[in-house]
């Protein structure tokens, strides 16, 4: 029975949370599905109802200035700062569901870079502006220019296609509804309808633009030629829209206005003041209405006939939520919005015009493109279906971490990283969060010097600031709830949601630690101060991180002064200090209840009494709570040790075999696992660019959560058991194998023989069975290596295998031993392939090509070696044979020679 493997630690990236969006342009097309949006270089297309990544489109090494769909999702245009514009063909892959770009053609459309796109409805047309005020039309199919446009050289800054709408009569006349008695009536023609009824059907083209100079031109398509000058604006134009049944187009500026225009006569009808940056403007349904997005970080609606706005007064929002652009098209389901922050928000579409005011539209979901540094967290909830994250701002993001369609989740998401709401109120950046057992109550601490506590209730969709705890001088950078478990059958077990924790311990900048406690009720107001139960000045340096112990009868607090001092929870009184690291201390953590006893390198020690702590001295150590002392050193990372976090205990059955994990994050961007009973790196996980701020561990899974300063959270799943199972079976399989090609060997099946080998990689086998080939006594006639079914399993080799089968060829020629077997089976080989064949086999990697070239470089040397010795050799066999030729020519004949016993005979050889 075959061995079972050695347990080996394995974790596997099982999903990533990554940015998609970084600033630019953003597009939608008309289906509202696949969303396209810029990630510095490159494009990223993704599934706005799944949240699936459907493609990346690389980058040409310049950062993008502009990218459009067309409304059909045919085609994706791309423009950089390279000034080269490149079209791909979105290809959609039946079997992933992903789509595969394919580049069409690149062109450089403008000696500037190209700012502003447009696409007609017929994604056959391409409108492209540039800095230079120069406007181009292409073809999108043909990759052609139909138009040149050239105004002022001032930058477009917007772009419209549209098609005048034809007269009532002539849209009658176009849709079959002609009175049945209209040819008995004779109507008198006008200029107008005969020239419509005349004129081709693009002669109805036009082309829209705005320019930085607040000026908007109309041009038409047909007669290439400006049909309008519409000068009204006195600042960039950012939104243009067209409305076919109210026979208006609509401008929009920075200078805080909004123009609607009559396309029959282009007069202006009316200009209504928005006291804000307008960024972007359009007509809803049949232009009844009219929203409008700028820097207030407002949906507005208006009122297209009287320019009455229907909204409710809103207030500014913050300047990180204004909007810098907003998507719509005829048929889309919601209004996306754009903001300064990369969150794309989505709103439902407003109902049709009414004499009430609307209520203020709140988004309905949002996207986040990316979620900016990652500075800690953490998962909420019983069932852990939804994490929280601090982003470097001042709210905190929940997002689902649940798989989309499970209906047991406590919050159901269509897609996995879904935002699920905001925790609004702090002033300033959030920097620290805990939760506590129950995941239903969060504390965070802030740079606006305050810690809060807050109540998370998502099937009733309330997530509620519980109190408000103000008294540090400086930045909170570390906040701590108890995780202690309420007895079981308990009032704040078995309602969690009405039971806050019982106290907060925050840490701050300020060098003191403080224990609150929390009340039992809503705080009504954040005025109403909550005092302190006590204040104690802990270290000489900033506090990087505060853990309560499992019990809740200590706590620790980690500082940048090198040390880490354990308090009691109740009096707040020094228990013991930890001295060693080198570097200030940025996290610390307990060992959980049912730790075993643990070996450290003076000895076991009791599990119970514990805690871990990193470093920027770039080592993790563990400590004893009995005397203090440093019982073991982790070291490994290149850079400091910024969060520690410990795995799982596994269950008393399987201890025997799984160790005893923690788990480090570094500013090496990796994250380690070890062993804590023999100190051994298990494993190491690298997924992210930047250095590693947060760790997180799944209470049932064993998860590993982290999170990172390139904006990615990666999960990383514990394979362990399944690498196990792996393992073990591909040992039984091997046995197996190996068992079955000595059954080959021992009945002469060279060529299943020689098959198995090849693919189980055993050299000195394959140069036996070789060898046995090679030197057989009764080879077949025409074989070229001496048995006929080795030359067929020689001349059907995969390129992978015939690789591996020159590098054997390789080392066995530089042995004179095995030197004429090798080059038996070379010539085979070479008479079984053709040249173009062995020069270009197909090796991974480009160091795989590099090493073809020098294995085969390897068999010539050695190869004009071998030929040279024979040579050298065939040339002294000469030299002997004429040595023995001229020995017999001079050696006198025995049959003549008389020797006689009285006499000494020299004889002359």
């Amino acid at each position: 029975m075959a061995a079972k493997a050695p347990f080996k630690t394995t974790f596997a990236a099982s999903e990533v949370i990554r940015p998609i969006f970084t600033g630019g342009a953003v597009s939608i097309e008309n289906d509202a599905r696949i969303l396209a949006t810029t990630l510095g270089e490159d494009a990223i297309l993704t599934d706005i109802k799944t949240g699936k990544h459907l493609a990346k489109v690389e980058g040409d090494g310049e950062l993008i200035s502009t990218l459009t769909l067309t409304p059909s999702g045919s085609h994706l245009i791309i423009c950089s700062r390279s000034l080269s514009m490149r079209i791909y063909s979105l290809q959609r892959i039946s079997t992933t569901g992903s789509i595969d770009p394919q580049l069409v053609r690149t062109v450089r459309p403008h000696t500037t870079p190209v700012v502003v796109l447009a696409v007609d409805r017929t994604s056959t047309l391409l409108a492209t502006g540039g800095t230079d005020g120069s406007i181009k039309v292409w073809d999108i199919n043909g990759g052609y220019v139909t138009h040149t446009f050239r105004g002022p050289s001032v930058l477009v800054s917007a772009l419209l296609f549209f098609e005048l709408a034809t007269s009532p009569k002539k849209q009658l006349e176009l849709n079959g509804a002609k009175d049945s008695d209209k040819g008995k009536r004779r109507h008198s023609k006008t200029a107008h309808d005969e020239t419509e009824d005349e004129a081709p059907a693009t002669a109805r083209f036009r082309l829209a633009s705005g320019s930085q100079d607040g000026k908007v031109r109309v041009w038409d398509l047909h007669k290439r030629s400006v049909v309008a000058n519409l000068d009204s604006h006195v600042s960039d134009v950012q939104g243009l829209d067209y409305s076919p049944a109210q026979n208006a187009l609509v401008t929009a500026s920075r200078d805080k206005t909004i123009r609607w225009w009559d396309t029959k006569s282009w007069k202006l009808r009316k200009v209504i003041p928005c006291f804000e940056l307008v960024e972007a403007v359009g007509f809803v349904g049949d232009g009844e209405l009219t929203y409008t997005a700028g820097s207030n970080g407002c949906l507005r609606i208006w009122q297209t006939d009287t320019g009455r706005e229907l909204t409710k007064e809103q207030k500014a929002k913050p300047e990180a939520e204004a909007f810098v652009a907003a998507l719509y098209r005829p048929g889309f389901p919601y209004i996306a919005c754009v903001q300064v922050d990369h969150t794309i928000a989505l709103f439902n579409i407003p109902a049709e015009v009414t004499a009430s005011a609307i209520t203020s539209p709140e988004p309905f979901n949002r996207i986040s493109g990316t979620h900016d540094d990652i500075i800690d967290l953490r998962y909420l909830l019983p069932d852990r279906s939804v994490m929280a994250l601090a982003t470097n701002s001042e709210d905190i993001r929940i997002v689902s971490v649940s798989e989309p369609g499970n209906s047991a989740a406590l919050v159901s998401s269509e897609y996995f990283g879904q935002d699920i709401a905001l925790l609004r109120g702090h002033d300033d950046i959030i920097i620290t969060l805990d939760v506590d057992w129950s995941g239903h109550w969060v504390a965070t601490g802030a740079k606006d010097n305050t810690a809060k506590i807050w109540r998370v209730d998502p099937q009733n969709k309330s997530y509620t600031c519980w109190a408000t705890f103000q008294g540090h001088a400086e930045s909170v950078s570390a906040v701590a709830l108890p995780r202690i478990r309420p007895v079981d059958g308990s009032k704040a077990q078995a309602d969690p949601l009405n039971h806050p924790p019982q106290f907060l311990v925050t840490g701050s900048s300020d060098q003191t630690i403080k224990r609150w406690e929390i009340p039992k009720e809503l705080q009504q107001s954040a005025k109403s101060g909550i005092r302190a139960s006590y204040t104690r000045k802990a270290h000489d340096k900033d506090i990087n991180a505060i853990d309560v112990s499992n019990n809740a009868q200590l706590f620790a607090s980690a500082s940048q002064d090198k040390v880490v001092k354990i308090w009691s929870i109740e009096e707040g009184e020094t228990q013991g200090i930890l001295r060693g690291h080198r570097r200030g201390v940025w996290s610390v953590a307990f060992a959980p209840l049912n730790t075993p006893v643990l070996q450290g390198e003076q000895g076991s020690v009791s599990g119970k009494g514990v805690v871990i702590t990193g470093s920027g001295d770039k080592t993790i150590k563990l400590w004893s709570l009995t005397d203090y002392t440093c019982l073991r050193t982790f070291e490994g990372h290149s850079n400091s040790v910024l969060k520690v976090a410990w795995l799982n205990i596994p269950p008393l059955e399987e201890r025997s075999k799984k160790p005893i994990l923690i788990a480090s994050a570094g500013g090496d961007g990796l994250v380690k696992v070890w062993d804590v009973n023999s100190g051994d790196n298990e494993c190491t996980l690298d997924n992210h660019e930047d250095r590693v701020w947060a760790l997180a561990i799944h209470p049932d899974t064993n998860m590993i959560v982290s999170g990172s300063g390139d904006s990615t959270v990666t999960f990383w799943k514990d394979t362990s058991t399944e690498t196990q199972t792996a393992s073990n079976e591909a040992a039984l399989k091997l046995i197996e194998q190996e068992q079955e090609l000595d059954n080959y060997e021992y009945a002469g099946a060279y060529r299943e023989a020689i098959t198995l080998a090849l693919q189980l990689n055993h050299p000195r086998k394959l140069q036996s069975l070789f060898e046995k080939v090679v030197n057989s006594k009764t080879p077949d006639a025409g074989s070229l290596s001496g048995v006929k079914a080795v030359d067929e399993v020689l001349s059907t080799l995969s390129d992978e295998q015939l690789f591996l089968l020159l590098l054997r060829l390789r080392d066995w020629n530089t042995n004179a031993r095995t030197a004429p077997m090798a080059q038996r089976i070379l010539w085979t080989v070479v008479k079984s392939y053709p040249v173009s064949r062995l020069s270009s086999l197909s090796v991974k990697g480009a160091k795989g090509q590099k090493s073809l070239g020098e294995v085969l470089n390897a068999l010539k040397v050695y190869t004009e070696r071998h030929y040279k010795r024979m040579e050298e050799l065939v040339d002294e066999s000469y030299l002997v044979e004429y040595t023995l030729r001229e020995m017999d020519a001079l050696a006198p004949s025995l049959d003549n020679m008389k020797l006689t016993d009285s006499v000494d005979t020299d004889v002359i050889m």
